[in-house]
Parts: structure tokens; sequence; C-alpha cells
């Protein structure tokens, strides 16, 4: 059974309890954070932080605790947990009040919750054969630059790419792709250059598409940040996806379109090993 950390206490997960007045619970008034463990060291977790207080900040939301404080709490659940390989949620709320939809009084306590969750996120057979994704409409709020527990889209969009016989979807505004349901998007054009969208509030700022960016241009990858519409994805010649649980994870199949040979291409393999080998290089 896992350990988990709710407001100020390490307990089994089946004792772990979080008020039904919880802003989270009734608003989905939170934001999270993911990060990966590799060899039990955390993965950009500097990356991860800046976000957090990016996110808490757009919300107005007050930090639950300082960065060394919440790197402390990731390392006792590493170490509570005997967790190699895996991720750790973090998750901030507003905390509990009556309900109302004005936020609560300022001093009111912020609810802060981690839990581990085991996963062989190197070798996953994913990786081998890439995945396929569908093209479905993007509903979602319009601050998606802001981490927020608010899911529920990105989940039925998800669910419908099961459905339809996919692995994941791609999410479409505009005739153009936004991004993925839980990820970046990316393609590769006829001449080798890596096509993602700019930063704005209409997608969220990867950690992972920080990193790998950099890495592309250090590696000789030219890189253009502008938005792509389905069909120039569709007639790409490689494709993929990045997150700090998946990394660099190929698209071959985008609806009814085959992406290239049908298979991994070498700009995907060959970010993906990169950041591989940096990521545990600079793992603290």
């Amino acid at each position: 059974m896992r350990t988990v950390y709710v407001n100020g206490i390490f307990c089994p997960e089946n004792q772990a309890v979080v008020s039904v007045f919880d802003r989270g619970f009734l608003f989905a008034d939170g934001v999270y954070e993911v990060t990966s463990v590799l060899g039990g060291r955390l993965i950009d977790f500097s990356g991860h932080m800046a976000r957090l207080r990016r996110s808490l900040d757009e919300l107005s939301m007050a930090a639950p605790a300082g960065e060394d404080e919440l790197l402390s709490i990731h390392r006792q659940l590493v170490d509570k947990n005997g967790l190699d390989e895996g991720m750790i949620y973090l998750q901030v709320t507003r905390g509990s009040a009556d309900r109302d939809f004005l936020y609560p009084p300022e001093d009111t306590p912020a609810s802060l919750v981690l839990f581990t969750q085991a996963a062989n996120l190197r070798a996953r057979p994913q990786v081998q054969t890439g995945i396929r994704v569908v093209t479905v409409p993007d509903l979602r709020w319009q601050r998606r630059d802001i981490k927020t527990v608010q899911l529920l889209y990105p989940s039925m969009a998800k669910m419908e790419a099961k459905r339809r016989g996919a692995d994941d979807a791609w999410l479409v505004e505009d005739e153009v792709i936004t991004e993925g349901t839980s990820n970046n998007a990316y393609i590769v054009t006829a001449d080798g250059k890596l096509i993602t969208r700019p930063l704005s509030h209409s997608i969220l700022h990867g950690i992972t598409r920080t990193a790998i960016l950099r890495l592309a241009a250090e590696h000789g990858v030219p890189v253009e940040e502008r938005p792509f519409t389905v069909e120039e994805a569709k007639q790409s010649r490689e494709a993929f996806v990045t997150s700090a649980s998946t990394f660099v994870m190929p698209v071959v199949q985008i609806d009814e379109a085959v992406i290239g040979e049908g298979s991994p291409g070498p700009i995907a393999r060959k970010l993906r090993t990169i950041y591989l080998e940096e990521a545990e290089r600079t793992a603290i």
C-alpha cells in the first residue's frame, strides 16, 4: 500500500482524508504538477516548481510550501514507497470553506496532496511502435497555460479516442492543432524542420517541451514555433508528443492518415534518446 502526503501528514493511502468542502472537489479550484522519477531521482524538478508557482500566481492562490520543503516531501515519498521509476503527482487547492463561488478568506489554508505512481517510463512498448491519435474539437476553457485540475474534457477526449480505436486525441481549434489531451504536439516537415505551436494561453507550457526544443536546436534540428493544420500534420514526415511521463512519444497515425512509413521516425527517436541522457544526468 502506498504512502501518500496530505496536508502535513504522511499516511497509508486508505487513511488519506480531504474535506468534502475542499474547493478542488467543489470547483476544480486547484492546480497540479507531475514529476517523473528515474532511478529514484527527480527529473526537471526545478522546472515543475517554476510552473507550479506560475499557475498559483495566475489564480491568485497562495503557495502551500516553499520549494525546499516540497523537494523534501518528494524525496520522502520516493523513499517511503521505494519508488525507482514512475511519477509523483502534486495537487494544490484553494483549501476548504463553505460552498461559495467567491473565493474564501485569504487566510484559508491551501490543501496540499502528493502521491506516487509506479510506472515503467523508459521501456514503454509504444515507444517502439508509436501511437495512433484521432482529432477532436478543442472545447476546453481559454487558459490552458494554467495547469489546473480541470481535466474532464481531456478525459472525455481520451475516451473518444479509445472508442475510435486510437491511443490518444489531438485537439483542434480554428482548423489547427492546439495540443494533445495531456501533451504537447509536434510534426516534422518534409525538409526536416520541427514544428510546434508557440507558447500562449492556448497550450500548456510544457516542461519537457522546453527541454526538447533546446536539445533539438543544440543537435542541429531546425525548429519553427507556429501553428499547423490537421492536413499539414497528416502530410508530415514525422509526428510526436512530449510530456513529463512519456518524454518523447512517436505518433504514427492521425485519424486515417499513416505518418511517414508508419513507424517511429529518426528525429523522434533521436530526441527521446538525448532527452533521457540529459534527464538522468541532471536528475536530483
